[in-house]
């Protein structure tokens, strides 16, 4: 069987702290499973210098890519973004927060000849309690709705063979996006596994999935959506 191609892309918002060794790391990961990858920044409009570095690694590298977005569209917005811009027959991604290790890939890698998607699941989450509350009621809310097959919805540390995700007409700008991509799939067929990889707490930079305006946007997007597929 002929190697498979891999892109690994992950979005960015005020991460100038993370970007460069981010990009590090996407690049020693993709090379550990295949020879031929490409590693994507999308930077969601940030007011920082994130898509300053974005562009200079780019320029540095022929196997790394920058997507700017002009303004900050949302964390759904930024993966189609990176959905669309890759170009390898498998698509692999990942938040630009270092809190993965992008090593264990390898744990993905060889499950993708089986099955059309590969989702981590956190073996355990470094994150504040509130966070981790917020993200048990949001994961168990989306499976019930949805009747998602899998354990850790929002694990950014996913892995997927390209047909996936371009026949889905994915809408969500925001917090929805994982929840989308697994419901579009399960009533398409697709086969879906589930590896377990490490989380580690965040260095530098801060989070912004607690923002409300982003909680009362991610419910709104959520019911529009179970209202389209129920």
């Amino acid at each position: 069987m002929p190697q498979r191609s891999l892109t690994i892309f992950f979005p960015c918002y005020n991460e100038e702290a993370n970007v460069e060794r981010s990009t590090r790391e996407a690049l020693k990961a993709a090379q550990m499973v295949t020879d031929d990858y490409e590693v994507i920044i999308v930077n969601d409009g940030s007011g920082d210098k994130t898509g300053d570095i974005a562009d200079q690694l780019a320029r540095e590298n022929p196997r790394v890519r920058a997507i700017h977005h002009p303004q900050n569209q949302g964390y759904g917005a930024a993966l189609q973004s990176g959905y669309r811009g890759s170009s390898k027959d498998t698509i692999f991604y990942t938040d630009g927060d270092l809190q993965f290790d992008l090593g264990e890939i390898t744990k993905l890698w060889p499950l993708i000849e089986k099955y059309e998607v590969v989702t981590g699941y956190r073996l355990k989450r470094s994150d504040p309690f509130m966070r981790k509350l917020n993200s048990f009621m949001w994961t168990s809310l989306t499976k019930l709705l949805f009747r998602l097959p899998v354990r850790d919805v929002n694990c950014a540390f996913k892995l997927f063979r390209r047909e996936v995700i371009a026949t889905m007409e994915l809408e969500s700008a925001g917090a929805l996006i994982d929840a989308e991509v697994f419901a579009r799939a399960r009533k398409a067929g697709r086969s879906i596994v589930e590896v377990g990889v490490h989380h580690y707490p965040r260095q530098f930079g801060s989070q912004t999935g607690a923002n409300p305006f982003v909680i009362v946007k991610a419910f709104k997007e959520l019911f529009k959506l179970w209202w389209k597929l129920r």
